[in-house]
């Protein structure tokens, strides 16, 4: 029977496409052979290398800037990787409220705590932003064996912050409201890994959203990263471990774990800072310290997922 060149043709290379595919690991594949929790791993480990960063900033560009370069780059990065824009027209109306409103929540995070960490230690702000999922945690609690490791977590995390009620007001009121917005951006992003296919298409928009919200306020005080290049290469490292590795492995992790469960290994932040200024920055914790990470380990290693649902 006569077959036409063309057909042939598109015949014989969607055979080989579909071969290549089933030798080739997909990247749902690949990253559904990666445990969620090694994804948070990485999330908390670049957590705390940006702020790291930031703070070799703030002597040149000042908080707001430093916030506003973290955001650009982070934007940049999806659009250029990512190409978020294309998928606009297939959301359903209620997803693109979602992304709205998630990108102007991290916008806002992004501000308040760098607006918080100017005025306050990192402890005191990290102890305060840790509020919020611990009332996220404790909403998920359905067994004394999960409210002990909550306990340990909290006592953990308290060890290891130090919290210090001294400081300018206006802090507080900045470090509180990054703790809510934190909050937030737990529920939010959970809804956005939860909401189907292309998350971190989602999260990319999400991203643009935010450096709009925050350019009217912050464009300005990022201008003499501008005219030095060692100050702009410096934000945008701090914008791709601070908010492109973070939030992308945060998504990662939030797709195969319950809200609850993500809240509660929140905890391992603390931790984490105290591993990085161990080798990073050669500041070697107190006793109370060591207790808190000893504490924090022992609640993520208590608690028992299957009963961490989200509510």
């Amino acid at each position: 029977m006569y077959r036409s060149v063309p057909g042939f043709y598109h015949a014989r290379m969607a055979n080989l496409v579909r071969e290549r595919e089933a030798v080739r690991p997909s990247g749902a594949n690949f990253g559904a052979a990666i445990p969620p929790h090694a994804f948070f791993l990485v999330s908390a480990i670049f957590h705390y290398l940006g702020p790291a960063l930031a703070v070799l900033l703030f002597a040149q560009v000042n908080e707001l800037g430093v916030a506003w370069l973290r955001v650009a780059t982070a934007a940049a990065v999806f659009a250029l990787w990512r190409r978020p824009w294309r998928i606009v027209g297939g959301l359903p109306r209620q997803s693109r409220w979602t992304l709205l409103a998630l990108g102007a929540v991290l916008g806002a995070m992004n501000v308040c705590f760098y607006l918080a960490i100017a005025r306050l230690p990192l402890a005191t702000v990290g102890a305060i932003e840790f509020l919020g999922p611990i009332a996220l945690a404790t909403l998920g609690v359905r067994s004394n064996r999960n409210g002990l490791a909550l306990t340990l977590a909290v006592a953990g995390a308290w060890l290891l912050t130090d919290v210090r009620f001294d400081g300018a007001a206006l802090g507080f009121a900045f470090g509180f409201a990054n703790c809510v917005l934190f909050m937030l951006y737990v529920v939010l992003g959970h809804r956005v890994a939860r909401d189907g296919g292309g998350a971190i298409d989602r999260l990319g928009l999400a991203m643009i959203v935010a450096l709009v919200s925050i350019t009217p306020i912050a464009l300005v005080d990022a201008a003499p990263a501008f005219t030095d290049p060692r100050l702009l290469l410096s934000g945008i490292a701090v914008g791709i471990c601070s908010s492109v590795i973070p939030y992308v492995c945060d998504q990662l992790a939030m797709a195969r774990l319950p809200r609850a469960t993500f809240a509660l290994m929140l905890a391992l932040l603390p931790a984490c800072a105290a591993a990085i200024g161990l080798f990073v920055l050669q500041q070697y914790p107190h006793r109370s310290e060591v207790v808190g990470i000893a504490l924090i380990v022992g609640g993520v290693a208590v608690h028992r997922e299957s009963e961490l649902q989200t509510p």
